[in-house]
């Protein structure tokens, strides 16, 4: 087992990536109330050393600092060339995250851990996988259900068959965004079904609610119906301005899951059912997330998520547009022609 000290940093240093109540408070939540941050993250972990962070903003850039003790630049370009770095996270708007994903590969930093959704376009996307696999950079996308215990262990008692046969599911947030939000959800299917989606009828919300962060982004949100392998048939609630909680159902021949965010009930057909509560053990799915990249990064063990399934729920959320400007017309996936050119101005 290596016991080296990794170093890492942060682009991007507001509410996810820096803990920055400040940014925080412009989009309405609390940074304790998350999943952990990027920044927390790595100070929790032993074997890590936050070493630096970049943003554009001055006033984020000096909280950082006072936080954590780590430098920092107004320039992300100059930190990667500047800073011998084996971890880098890519908190920025989505965007930017190719670019800079890119950039940190060719820069031959050995992990980056980037945050959801992943990317804008489809093919922008793609060529994140393909530039870390060429330079065999460690890509990790920061869908926090990945690293939840009770979704790891719902994901095996389905492999098992626990659930029986599948035959359905269904997914509901509010507040819609699909490229923000709806992100978790379908990415969360993809992980616990294990099984890909094949095509989509869906129609926008186009309600127009403003975009917490700002005018430059619109990612609306919708209804649909998502057709998995072995004919697994998925309906979506997501409007724009929906009152009802998040939650998510899936259904077996010997009964079914329902979950929000962390606990889990399983209903069986036979009558019996269990709970499982959300873990209290103060580790975030952040914590293990860096926890994991640490184990890689000693060959200790494989990395459990592959990055390619970020791409693939992007690209899902891609044929929810893509159909919509066909009428719900069902839209098989992969895509093709111009329906992979379409963006998601997710922020």
């Amino acid at each position: 087992m290596s016991e080296r000290t990794h170093r890492a940093a942060v682009i991007g240093l507001g509410m996810i990536g820096g803990a920055d109540q400040v940014s925080g408070d412009a989009l309405g939540q609390r940074v304790e109330n998350m999943d952990g941050t990027h920044a927390v993250a790595y100070q929790n972990h032993p074997r890590v050393q936050l070493i630096a962070g970049a943003s554009r903003d001055e006033g984020r850039r000096t909280r950082f600092e006072a936080r954590t003790g780590a430098k920092t630049y107004a320039d992300w370009r100059e930190m990667i060339a500047s800073e011998d770095i084996d971890i880098v996270s890519v908190a920025t708007y989505t965007p930017f995250h190719a670019e800079i994903t890119i950039a940190c590969a060719e820069q031959d930093i050995p992990v980056v851990f980037c945050e959801k959704p992943a990317a804008t376009r489809l093919v922008d996307a793609e060529r994140m996988l393909a530039v870390c696999e060429q330079k065999k950079t460690l890509l990790v996308f920061n869908h926090q259900r990945r690293f939840d215990l009770n979704h790891r262990k719902l994901q095996s008692l389905i492999q098992e068959g626990g659930l029986g046969d599948l035959t359905s599911a269904s997914l509901q947030w509010p507040s819609g965004r699909l490229g923000n939000v709806g992100t978790h959800a379908i990415d969360a299917l993809l992980m616990l079904t294990g099984r890909r989606i094949q095509s989509v009828s869906a129609t926008l919300d186009l309600a127009g609610r403003p975009d917490c962060r700002g005018s430059d982004f619109r990612d609306p949100g919708g209804w649909g119906v998502l057709r998995m392998a072995g004919d697994v048939m998925v309906t979506v609630s997501a409007s724009d301005y929906a009152n009802f909680p998040a939650r998510t159902e899936i259904n077996g021949s010997k009964g079914r899951a329902i979950f929000g965010a962390k606990a889990v009930t399983l209903e069986f057909w036979d009558g019996h059912s269990e709970h499982w509560p959300a873990a209290q053990d103060g580790i975030s799915g952040a914590d293990r997330a860096v926890s994991e990249m640490v184990d890689w990064l000693g060959k200790e063990t494989p990395f459990p998520y592959d990055a390619e399934e970020a791409v693939h729920t992007l690209e899902t959320i891609v044929a929810f547009h893509a159909s919509h400007y066909k009428h719900a017309q069902w839209v098989d996936v992969p895509l093709v022609g111009a329906d992979r050119d379409l963006e998601v101005l997710s922020g």
